[in-house]
């Protein structure tokens, strides 16, 4: 699941914040490969892309966790040793494109105690092209209506077929 990439640099550090820091100034196109800088820690690398230097997506690459809960699986201190890697914006799109995968910009600075890189990251953050159709679609009355209707008569068949019918409130 982690894009072929070119190695820039692999380093211990004690914050996560000196790295997206020099991602975000090279505005790195990549990704990095985040893992606890302990010998015996127990815990899978984290994967996060990077757009221009803005963190993207996160995954455990031999894991199920994605997005948000991918970086919840990060030490919560460092040291943390960490791989930079330079890749095409193609070779990123397969994590793109999922919008389980998606973060917040600047969710990890925030962790990393680095409130002003996190508006920053947010602030140079491309427009997330999903938000505006759920926003879109939210807001469309009809088609609110019709996801209920689909619902409620998906939900009055499953109540026949196990003999629950009496036991559904149809108002």
């Amino acid at each position: 699941m982690t894009p072929e990439g070119t190695l820039v640099a692999s380093r211990v550090v004690e914050s996560l914040a000196t790295p997206l820091e020099t991602c975000f100034a090279d505005q790195l196109t990549g990704y990095l490969r985040i893992e606890s800088g302990m010998p015996l820690a127990d815990a899978d690398p984290v994967v996060v892309t990077l757009d221009g230097g803005v963190p993207t997506a996160a995954v455990v690459p031999d894991g199920d966790q994605t997005g948000a809960g991918a970086l919840a699986a990060l030490p919560d201190t460092g040291p943390f040793r960490v791989e930079r890697a330079r890749t095409s914006a193609s070779a990123l799109a397969s994590l793109h494109d999922r919008p389980a995968c998606h973060v917040d910009p600047g969710a990890i600075a925030e962790r990393a105690d680095a409130p002003a890189l996190a508006a920053r990251l947010r602030e140079r953050a491309p427009d997330d092209p999903t938000d505006d159709s759920m926003a879109d679609f939210l807001d469309d009355p009809d088609q609110i209506a019709a996801l209920k209707a689909e619902a409620r008569a998906e939900a009055t068949a499953r109540a026949d077929e196990w003999g629950l019918s009496d036991q559904l409130d149809t108002e």
